[in-house]
């Protein structure tokens, strides 16, 4: 056990990033994601939400302060479904780290590709719909 470190970021995802590097990407991706199919390392966080994964993700986690930071899935034009996980998203990161940016929208398709260079993808039990989030390594320096 170690102190200050979220309960729910494993042993394994930890070790994936502390091996990360500057400008290196991560995906939190929800229930629906096709994370295996996309991912080149794969972490399971079956029963979560994305919300607290970001959470617990930025506790640790530092943000891209040269570059755009945090990418969402944008949704499909004419897609009537209602996104107000955004806004928790918002809240979270803004609190999160001061290097967050605001979010940048990446079309689904476009999203996908991107995520499969990603260095790893996190899955979650998210049920919000377009609930996807990339996010850009940045570097420690203190």
């Amino acid at each position: 056990m170690l102190k200050n470190i979220p309960s729910l970021l494993s042993p394994e995802l930890l070790k994936i990033l502390m091996e990360m590097g500057h400008a290196d990407e991560l995906v939190i991706g929800d229930g629906n994601y096709p994370a295996a199919s996309c991912a080149q390392r794969l972490v399971r966080l079956d029963g979560l939400g994305v919300p607290e994964v970001l959470k617990a993700i930025l506790k640790v986690f530092p943000l891209d302060s040269y570059a755009d930071n945090a990418f969402l899935m944008a949704k499909t034009p004419g897609d009537p479904v209602e996104t107000p996980i955004w806004k928790d998203y918002e809240a979270i990161a803004s609190e999160g780290d001061p290097n967050y940016k605001g979010f940048t929208q990446i079309e689904r398709f476009s999203f996908y590709e991107r995520s499969k260079k990603a260095y790893v993808i996190i899955a979650t039990s998210e049920k919000a719909l377009y609930a996807n989030i990339i996010l850009k390594k940045g570097v420690v320096k203190e």
